[in-house]
């Protein structure tokens, strides 16, 4: 493209899931070619680009991709910090070490956003059953336990009530460091995704409603329906603000409890984002194309909704069946993530990760694009997705 950097014709991406993947498709439309790094056997980005297969601190495999690329990034935060550390003194590595180093741990996540003046749950530092119980009696009996590494969808947590054993939680997450977070009565979950430039220019897309079902999101909706004006103002102020006391370049998802015009924010992740993947029909620069065009040094894309409303429906554990979706008036992405069809009002697509089935895995999403959506064709195409249905909002006891 005429704006491309020639410096910048290649991008390393450490981690080959559907994120990268997706990262993938929206490089190749600005002529951006990507190498990814996965020990896995199989990965969604073989579809799109060359692979690596080795593990993320094998000294030769980031030799290899140093000397293959022009830019680094990375599609999921809980990379080693050896392995960037030995990148970076080839290539840039963006979004940088200290985003890396802040959402790695929960316990310096949270200390960090409320030290810049976000609010965040009441928490606690817990690093044995003593500390646990301490914690407990500073915050209540009513919180989550978190290992402070690791863990994502809902693992490495444990619910804690007044009839919890400590010994038994702390047991449960198999006796690491972790951080006691108060349980908040949220009215709902939400997300808002930043995009930050080299420049350090920032923008939003609009606030994201999320819910989740066993810890695993199931639904999303944008602009989220029940988020008050002044709550969303809030987010999008306070994910600028932590990108910018990051230093972030690229896009930054922030989570966030919504209790009526209060926020508090939940957690971070310092990449592209699942509530995100909405913004592929919904925007008219989706957060795959902006968070490309952040880290190779391109200008961002207009992140205005181009129609009224979407929505996102994962597949959890198994895959619609093609004739269900055809049946369903249902258009299939193709591994180069392009359909058949024009994107428009009305349209809906199925995004297939090409993943095994298996409990609790995201297989695919759908995404719903229209002025308006009524939920009874929501409820008809979550008919259609494994999982989808565990959605509060679509549960037959929700």
């Amino acid at each position: 493209m005429s704006d491309r950097p020639d410096a910048v014709r290649t991008l390393g991406v450490l981690g080959g899931g559907q994120l990268g993947w997706m990262l993938g498709v929206a490089a190749r439309r600005l002529g951006i070619e990507c190498v990814f790094l996965d020990p896995s056997p199989q990965c969604p980005s073989d579809m799109i680009g060359r692979r690596i297969a080795a593990p993320y601190d094998d000294p030769e495999a980031l030799d290899r991709l140093a000397g293959s690329v022009d830019v680094v990034t990375y599609e999921f935060e809980n990379v080693p910090a050896a392995a960037t550390e030995a990148l970076a003194g080839r290539v840039p590595v963006r979004p940088g070490p200290r985003s890396l180093e802040v959402s790695q741990d929960r316990l310096v996540e949270k200390s960090f956003i409320s030290g810049i003046g976000v609010a965040v749950p009441e928490f606690r530092e817990v690093s044995d059953e003593r500390g646990l119980r301490d914690a407990i009696e500073a915050i209540g009996p009513e919180a989550i336990l978190k290992s402070r590494r690791g863990g994502y969808d809902g693992k490495g947590q444990v619910r804690i009530d007044a009839r919890t054993d400590p010994a038994e939680a702390f047991a449960a997450i198999d006796g690491v460091p972790a951080i006691l977070e108060a349980m908040v009565p949220f009215d709902l979950e939400a997300s808002t995704l930043v995009v930050r430039s080299l420049e350090g220019e920032c923008r939003t897309w609009a606030p994201i409603r999320n819910e989740h079902a066993g810890g695993i999101l199931r639904r999303s909706d944008a602009p989220g329906p029940g988020i008050p004006e002044e709550a969303g103002e809030v987010m999008k102020s306070a994910a600028i603000r932590i990108a910018e006391e990051l230093d972030h370049v690229g896009v930054l998802a922030v989570e966030y409890f919504v209790i009526g015009d209060r926020v508090l924010v939940n957690e971070i992740a310092p990449r592209v984002h699942n509530s995100g993947h909405l913004t592929i029909e919904h925007a008219e620069t989706s957060q795959f194309e902006n968070h490309v065009r952040a880290v190779v040094g391109l200008p961002l894309g207009s992140t205005a909704a181009r129609v009224g409303r979407g929505t996102m429906l994962n597949a959890i554990g198994e895959h619609p069946t093609p004739r269900e979706l055809v049946a369903a008036g249902v258009e299939s992405i193709d591994e180069h993530g392009d359909a058949a069809g024009p994107l428009g009002p009305g349209c809906v697509r199925w995004h297939d990760y090409r993943k095994s089935p298996r409990t609790g895995r995201k297989v695919g999403h759908l995404t719903i694009v229209d002025e308006s959506i009524d939920e009874s064709w929501i409820a008809r195409l979550a008919a259609l997705v494994p999982g989808a249905t565990d959605a509060p909002s679509l549960s037959t006891g929700g």
